[in-house]
């Protein structure tokens, strides 16, 4: 690893978008601290994986052994769809801790090291959220997932604000259906005439979105639509 190679925080990194962003950053030549529940083991040296139970060791391995980091990417996240009625307590409990407060917690131990230390004076931190938080869909119940990541959206935004003299960015990357396992094979077959482009995205559109906002410096607080323009309208 060189002095200037950067470092990135992927959550959630073990399939779909996650798994992606892995090579996507590595790509780009980063160093990467994955962390997941069902993540193997890997032979790449410039990724570590971590146990996911703790943010701090996730936090900790990325300014121990690797200096940084320099972008965290808040993908973990789970979806309950069983509908208003059905949603048990402890289907609350599991989504927020997963979609919210786990990632909050993560982000702020990592402000540390991007936000505190003399030597890296900035940082980039892209959470993904979901286009359901402001286009409900009556085929996708989701109360659960609208109130933690739209929570996420909100919190994100603030974060931008509250800490963009330190030169952090924050940005929400809102993607619409993505073909990935999550979605069920029917929704990736059928097109949908609410889609301006009538197709469903892929998980590369995803990857390269949050790569993109892990460049631009003069783009935060900004939520990025990856929905084939329905959150513009039909």
């Amino acid at each position: 690893m060189t002095a200037s190679q950067k470092v990135s925080v992927v959550t959630g990194a073990s399939r779909d978008i996650g798994a992606e962003l892995i090579e996507g950053v590595r790509q780009c030549g980063y160093r990467v601290v994955a962390t997941s529940r069902w993540i193997a083991p890997t032979d790449d040296p410039n990724v570590d994986i971590v146990d996911p139970a703790t943010a701090r060791c996730v936090v900790s391995v990325g300014a121990a052994r690797l200096v940084g980091p320099d972008t965290v990417a808040n993908n973990a996240g789970i979806l309950i769809s069983t509908g208003f009625t059905s949603d048990t307590k402890q289907d609350h409990v599991v989504v927020t801790r997963v979609n919210l407060t786990g990632l909050i917690y993560i982000t702020q131990l990592a402000d540390l090291p991007i936000g505190q230390n003399e030597k890296q004076s900035n940082g980039d931190v892209v959470s993904i959220t979901t286009s359901l938080t402001e286009r409900a869909d009556n085929n996708v119940p989701s109360v659960p997932v609208s109130l933690t990541k739209g929570a996420l959206n909100a919190a994100t935004k603030a974060l931008a604000i509250e800490r963009a003299k330190r030169g952090v960015r924050a940005n929400p990357a809102s993607p619409g259906v993505i073909k990935s396992p999550l979605h069920p094979l029917e929704i990736h077959s059928a097109p949908d005439a609410l889609d301006p482009i009538v197709h469903v995205g892929w998980i590369s559109d995803m990857v390269d979105d949050v790569l993109h906002l892990e460049s631009p410096p003069f783009v935060t607080g900004e939520i990025s639509h990856v929905d084939d323009g329905r959150n513009a309208g039909h």
